[in-house]
């Protein structure tokens, strides 16, 4: 049936700000799905609250609105905009639960609205757990046995009828907590004390346990005409009871037999027909490894996080197909590159998909994997083979690794390794490939991992191959079968003790060079030519090199903290301008859940590691004019010297401006020769010289490692004791890692994205933080236009950036932090030499295109030639609020407090005319629960006592009930404020944690002393309520941003003769 005529107008509902668990794949999604809808002829209307996506940018739809997503909006813009139909199923849980409640709420039957795609009824029946399990025993597929219980003896029945072992979930319970596996009864009973404790309904859900089995995931397709397809299998090597977000994936699966394959497959096909899906699905099964048995995990009837990775690893654009189908066209009238979409795809090679995780940032977070999502990005790799595959996913990671080996394991005796490798953790791998070095015997290592033999193999493999290479040292056909197994070049020269550009220079010498193969659907069994390719070591080489000028551009890599979809927002804008400038645009990236590693793009697409090795082999096929390196993070600023060593061109900014950016002495250099001042500080690569440096500046210190992205490792220590504590446990300090020590200045905190021809410099805004300085810029709310700083400030702002893009060289885009004191003194924190984090926040709001203009100054055109004649242009009159969304709640352990270590996992923007009405709409976005009622629970450091009592006199004024420690009530009353006494947790009780578990606590505020070494209270707290899901500040600024959006939103009450 051809498309749909009677609807003109499509709503698209994104998914709101990344966080752990719904990232980048569901931008990609949405993107796809905007693009499909325009290309068929519909108006597109997007609502999303993510400014750091390609998503969000006013090209992508017809209309763009970044409004929060709550139902008050939505129904706002749907009553405003009437669309005829809405397309739920691309924002992932947020836009279909929005969706649903739009529906469950009347507002799409009153504005005549139709929901595109799978009907509401069928989401229903497959997002409702008992609905679910009703339909699959109706066709006799079997489903998990599970019950609810509200006590523990329910629970010890429950786990008999069921048999054990069992697995608890505590309901209503973020992210998990308080849940766990029970072997026998005395186990049951230690858990479900806790669990119904940590549950607000005190209901668990008892279930059987599975943990052992395979994981296996199907992604499926069926159109309205009944058509059904299957796109592609996963398997996780890690078997069920880790996160398939977080285990390690391979496409197709390897270990199925025939018979098992296809009856997973029928059982996939049988219910997406039974639910009368219309789109993309994901079903999840847990396969018995010793029989035929399996259950029915769950089904997302959507687009999924994994769709990403399976459109990636098959070339079959799911979600656009998706789109399509939801619109009414058929499968067979779809067409994809060359053949129509009803064709299921053939993969001629492996793909491995790595989580990566944050846990290099927080430290203190436990690694260990469990039901809860933990990972930040992820990586694909494609080879021939499964060690090929999964040696290329290792380096990818960008965790200092080049090889399945972590020096850390070498000082772990074998006892102590196969106790580490029992629970899943984010580098078991490495263990088991260290175990294997050591000749364990595979069979233990398969009993403590429940790792199924031919992964085990297939490590084992690597290393019998790391043997191979030690004993014939320099052998060109040993060289040559290592690297078709997917060893660097780095790992052989470290087993061959020389350097690596001489495995370089020898593979050249004996024309050992990789050959790019073709990712096209079909497995080449059709005549076509898809511009996506992978390196592998074999002959035929399916590239076709063009005789254009070529401008290679290095991606981001993995999203992670301090790293996010931002740079993949500049890398797509970057693509598209180096296209309409007349060049063929090539990208090297590695992400598959990104726009930039979409084939149709740019010109060229090579899924490949980004490493010095990787991209210099692609150099050398491609020859481009140049590599421009300042748009993929530091990622790809790592790169430049590298490659430029090595005779590359760098265009734009070179890599000896990035030194005089980011090494310090060129740097200060630099401040001194221009006049402009910065805190004192000073580069140190010794303990002792670290402790005199901060005794002659004066504590507070702020001390972090020299070349770092996202403020990792970064303190504000405000004593000897604190710096000793540092210096020796959160970095390795040496002559090649020095750690920078500084004052630290209390302050305003600004920052500007800037473009610098060589000439002329380019400053479309300046944005201003509201928390102070000692809170990363990442986890700071910011403001444009600024609020609070004069225009000498900014004029003097607006001097020291063009004197720093045109001192240190930079040509595109750069990024400068600054510090304004109580004196209006201006001081420069630092400068970053390219693309940064806010540039998508920052084009949007002053709707000048930072990436577009940054890509033609480096390929040569000054911005006078674009129309940009002066420095700084007239400031708009709406105020655009960017503001962190956090991930907490997913990684146990770790401490919520603010600091400059940076924590958010994305961002949200709000704007409005008045500033109080975008920061309220940002606060919403960011999913912070803005409740103008309720409780406070106040426990205040000394030092900001003072500070914090006008802000909880407001509160009080609006209604608001007082709870607080002893030290701090105390303080309150005196000064008027009635205040209920909490005990501390360290008197042994637990009356402020019963309080927060309960909800009746609307938000916590929590200041601690810099001086203090321990105060466990406090951590408690925070995760109290970051479990809880109870909105919580560590920074007083924050909380006078919120009472003046609560003032300016309440109706308060007071007696009739009051004043």
């Amino acid at each position: 049936m051809p498309k749909r005529t009677d609807i003109k107008k499509v709503l698209v509902i994104g998914s709101g700000p990344i966080v752990i668990g719904q990232a980048a794949e569901f931008d990609y999604a949405g993107t796809q799905a905007c693009i499909a809808l325009r290309e068929e002829g519909y108006e597109v209307i997007l609502v999303n609250s993510n400014p750091a996506t390609i998503m969000t940018d006013s090209s992508m739809a017809d209309k763009v609105y970044m409004e929060p997503l709550t139902l008050e909006y939505v129904a706002k813009i749907i009553r405003y905009e009437r669309p005829d139909a809405i397309l739920p199923g691309i924002g992932g849980q947020t836009g279909l639960n929005l969706a649903m409640q739009l529906e469950r709420k009347g507002i799409l039957a009153e504005c005549q609205v139709e929901l595109l795609g799978t009907s509401s009824d069928s989401i229903d029946m497959a997002e409702d757990r008992e609905k679910f399990k009703e339909l699959c025993q109706r066709i006799g597929e079997p489903v998990l046995p599970s019950q609810i219980t509200h006590s523990i003896p329910e629970a010890e029945q429950a786990a008999e009828e069921i048999g054990y072992p069992v697995v608890l979930r505590p309901a209503f319970t973020l992210g998990g907590t308080g849940g766990g596996f029970a072997d026998n009864v005395t186990e049951l009973r230690e858990i479900m004390k806790n669990a119904l404790k940590l549950s607000p309904v005190h209901q668990v859900l008892v279930e059987k346990s599975i943990r052992g089995y395979k994981e296996i995931e199907y992604e499926v397709m069926r159109d309205h005409a009944d058509t059904v397809i299957t796109i592609c299998n996963m398997e996780n090597i890690d078997p069920v009871g880790i996160h398939t977000g977080d285990s390690i994936v391979v496409c197709p699966s390897q270990t199925l037999t025939n018979k098992e394959y296809h009856l997973l497959r029928d059982s996939a096909l049988k219910i997406i027909r039974e639910l009368k899906i219309e789109g993309g699905c994901n079903v999840q099964f847990a396969l018995d490894p010793q029989s035929f048995s399996y259950y029915l995990i769950e089904v997302n009837p959507r687009v999924s996080r994994s769709s990403a990775l399976a459109s990636k690893a098959s070339g079959y654009p799911i979600a656009r197909v998706s789109a399509k189908i939801a619109v009414g066209m058929t499968l067979d009238e779809i067409q994809i590159a060359n053949t129509p979409a009803s064709f299921e795809p053939a993969l001629d090679y492996v793909v491995t998909k790595m989580a990566r995780f944050p846990f290099d940032k927080f430290t203190s977070a436990s690694n260990k994997l469990n039901t809860q999502m933990k990972a930040t990005g992820e990586v694909m790799s494609v080879g021939r083979t499964i060690e090929e595959s999964l040696l290329k996913a290792v380096r990818s990671l960008e965790i200092g690794a080049d090889h399945l080996y972590l020096p850390k394991f070498d000082r772990m005796d074998t006892a102590e390794l196969l106790n580490y490798i029992r629970d899943g953790r984010d580098d078991r791998i490495f263990a088991i490939a260290e175990l294997l070095r050591r000749h364990t015997d595979v069979g233990l290592v398969a009993n403590a991992t429940q790792i199924d033999m031919l992964f085990l193999d297939t490590v084992r493999n690597i290393i019998d191959e790391e043997a191979s290479l030690k004993e014939q040292p320099f052998d060109v056909d040993e060289l040559a079968y290592a690297k078709s197994m997917g060893f660097s070049d780095a790992a052989i020269a470290r087993l061959w003790e020389t350097a690596e550009d001489e495995i370089a220079q020898i593979r050249a010498k004996n024309n050992i060079r990789p050959v790019y193969k073709m990712i096209d659907t079909c497995a080449s069994e059709f005549e076509s030519y898809i511009p996506y390719f992978y390196a592998t070591y074999e002959d035929e080489n399916e590239s076709r090199v063009s005789d254009r000028k070529k401008i290679l551009v290095l991606g981001s890599g993995p999203i992670r903290i301090g790293q996010g979809v931002e740079f993949d927002y500049s890398t797509v804008h970057a693509v598209r301008t180096i296209k309409e400038s007349g060049y063929e645009a090539i990208i090297i990236n590695n992400n598959p859940e990104t726009v930039s590693t979409d084939y149709t793009i740019g010109d060229k697409l090579y899924f490949e590691p980004l490493t010095v090795e990787d991209v210099m082999n692609v150099i050398d096929l491609e020859k481009p004019e140049g590599v421009i390196a300042s748009l993929g993070g530091q990622t790809a600023i790592n790169l430049a010297d590298k490659l430029m060593r090595r005779g590359v061109k760098i265009i734009g900014t070179d890599s000896a401006a990035i030194d005089r950016a980011e090494d310090r002495d060129q740097f200060e250099k630099v401040m001194e020769e221009l006049h402009i001042p910065q805190p004192t500080g000073r580069a140190v690569t010794h303990v002792e010289d670290g402790v005199k440096a901060a005794a002659e500046i004066g504590y507070p210190v702020l001390v972090r490692p020299s070349f770092v992205l996202g403020g990792r490792a970064m303190q504000i220590v405000a004593n000897e004791e604190s710096l000793r504590h540092y210096l020796k446990t959160a970095v390795e300090i040496d002559a090649d890692k020095p750690v920078l020590v500084d004052r630290y200045i209390a302050g305003k905190e600004l920052e500007v994205d800037a473009i610098c021809d060589g000439t002329d410099v380019f400053v479309p805004g300046i944005m201003e933080h509201v928390e102070r300085t000692g809170i990363h810029s990442g986890d700071s709310i910011s403001v444009y236009p600024t609020f609070s700083v004069s225009r000498k400030a900014k004029e003097t702002i607006l001097d020291y950036t063009r004197k720093l893009g045109l001192g240190i060289g930079i040509v595109g885009l750069y990024n400068i932090q600054f510090i304004v004191d109580k004196q209006e003194q201006v001081y420069v924190i630092e400068v970053n030499p390219r693309s940064s984090r806010t540039v998508p926040f920052l084009s949007k709001a002053t709707g000048y295109s930072l990436a577009d203009i940054a890509t033609k100054v480096i390929l040569g055109e000054s911005l006078k030639s674009q129309g940009y004649t002066e420095i700084y242009p007239a400031e708009r009159q709406r105020h655009y609020v960017k503001a962190p969304a956090f991930s907490f709640s997913k990684l146990r352990g770790l401490d919520a407090y603010l600091s400059p270590e940076m924590k958010s996992t994305g961002e949200a923007i709000g704007y409005d005319k008045t500033l109080t009405r975008a920061l309220y709409k940002a606060l919403q976005s960011s999913g912070m629960n803005v409740m103008n009622y309720g409780s406070i629970f106040v426990t205040i450091a000394d030092a900001d006592k003072e500070e914090a009592l006008p802000l909880i006199r407001r509160f009080y004024e609006l209604g608001f009930n007082i709870e607080a420690t002893h030290g701090t009530a105390v303080f309150l009353k005196e000064h008027g404020i009635r205040t209920r006494i909490r005990k501390k947790l360290s008197e042994g009780s637990e009356e402020i944690l019963d309080s927060i578990r309960r909800g009746y606590v609307t938000y916590v505020i929590n200041t601690r002393d810099i001086n203090a070494d321990s105060e466990l209270d406090g951590y408690a707290i925070r995760r109290c309520a970051v479990e809880n899901n109870v909105t919580m500040f560590t920074a007083l600024d924050t909380v006078r941003v919120l009472l003046d959006v609560l003032e300016e939103t309440t109706l308060c009450i007071s007696t009739v003769d009051a004043d």
